[in-house]
C-alpha cells in the first residue's frame, strides 16, 4: 500500500502488488557502453531497451545526461548536491514519493541510481531484483507505452558525502591500511590479465567480489544474502570502514549496495575508481 516503509530491494511480486499506487515511481536506468564506430567508446542511455517493452508505467532515468556532471572530466561525475538534487526532482521524485529502480544490467545502473539518491538524504527508494529479465520471466505485463509525465518534486537536498570517495581518501586508506577496499570488477581485471582500463592490476590491498558475480545470471536476482556474506567476509568485509570501486564508479555501487543489505554502515564508492585512479598515474598491484 501507499506511504509503507519502503525496503532497499524489492521483489517482482512486491512490486506487482504496488502498481497503481499514486506515490510510486518506476523507472529504468539502463545504459549502453559501447564500442562507437571510431573505435572509442560510446555511453547512452538504452532508449532502444526502454521502448522495445519495459514495465508499464515506468519511465526512463537518464543517467548520462541529466544524472551527471557534463563539465567532468570522469563518465558519471555527479553534479554537486543541490543540481542532483534538482535533476532528479525534475523526474517527479521528492517528498511523498516512493522510488523503484530497475535495470538490464545485473542491478548494477539501478544501485547506481540508489546510491546517488542516498548520497542526497534520499531513502524511498528500492532497486528491483533482477530487474527487467525477472520482471518479463516471471510472467508480469510489458508495456511499449510512452513514459508518463510526472510534476516536479520537491526534493532538497541532505549530503552524505561520507558514502562517496575520492583519490585522496583510497590513498590514505592504502597506507594506513583503515579498510577494506574491495575491487567490483572482474577477476580478470583483478589478477592484471585483462588491462581494460589501460594498466594492469588492482589498487593495492584490494581484494575482489565481481559485482557481475552477486547475481545469478539466469534470474539476474542477487544470490542469498548468507552466501554474499561470507563471499565478502572472506574478502575481508568487517565492522570497519569499506571502500568499493570499479572502472568508473557503477559496478562498486552494486557491491556497496549488498553491503548495504548485510548491515554495513560505513560503506563508500570510490566516485572515479580506476578511471580516476590510473589518470593520476597511482600504484597499482598484480
Amino acid at each position: 500500500m501507499a506511504n509503507e516503509p519502503m525496503p532497499s530491494l524489492v521483489s517482482t511480486a512486491w512490486l506487482a502488488e504496488q502498481m497503481g499506487a499514486s506515490d510510486l515511481l518506476i523507472f529504468d536506468t539502463t545504459v549502453h557502453i559501447r564500442r562507437a564506430p571510431d573505435g572509442g567508446v560510446e555511453i547512452v542511455t538504452a532508449s532502444d531497451i526502454w521502448d522495445e517493452g519495459h514495465i508499464p508505467g515506468s519511465g526512463r532515468l537518464d543517467l548520462v545526461g541529466k544524472i551527471s556532471d557534463p563539465n567532468a572530466k570522469l563518465w558519471f561525475t555527479p553534479p554537486a548536491p543541490d543540481d542532483l538534487a534538482g535533476a532528479f526532482a525534475m523526474e517527479g521524485i521528492g517528498e511523498g514519493t516512493r522510488v523503484v529502480l530497475y535495470d538490464s544490467r545485473f542491478n548494477m545502473w539501478a544501485t547506481r541510481a540508489w546510491w546517488l539518491l542516498r548520497s542526497i538524504g534520499f531513502d524511498n527508494v528500492a532497486v528491483l531484483d533482477g530487474g527487467m529479465k525477472s520482471w518479463a520471466a516471471d510472467g508480469n505485463p510489458v508495456s511499449t507505452d510512452a513514459a508518463p509525465v510526472h510534476a516536479v518534486g520537491r526534493l532538497v537536498a541532505m549530503p552524505r558525502s561520507e558514502i562517496f570517495t575520492d583519490s585522496d581518501g583510497v590513498q590514505a586508506a592504502v597506507e594506513g591500511h583503515s579498510s577494506c577496499i574491495i575491487n567490483s570488477l572482474s577477476a580478470e581485471n583483478h589478477d592484471g590479465s585483462d588491462a581494460g582500463y589501460g594498466k594492469p592490476g588492482h589498487i593495492p590491498g584490494a581484494a575482489n567480489v565481481p559485482a557481475a558475480g552477486l547475481v545469478d545470471p539466469e534470474t539476474q536476482r542477487y544470490r542469498p544474502l548468507d552466501e554474499l556474506r561470507a563471499e565478502f567476509e572472506g574478502a575481508g568485509a568487517g565492522s570497519g570502514p569499506i571502500i568499493t570501486y570499479c572502472g568508473g564508479g557503477i559496478a562498486a555501487t552494486s557491491d556497496a549496495f549488498i553491503l548495504h543489505l548485510l548491515g554495513h554502515e560505513n560503506v563508500a564508492v570510490y566516485g572515479g575508481s580506476l578511471r580516476d585512479w590510473i589518470d593520476k598515474d597511482l600504484p597499482l598491484e598484480v
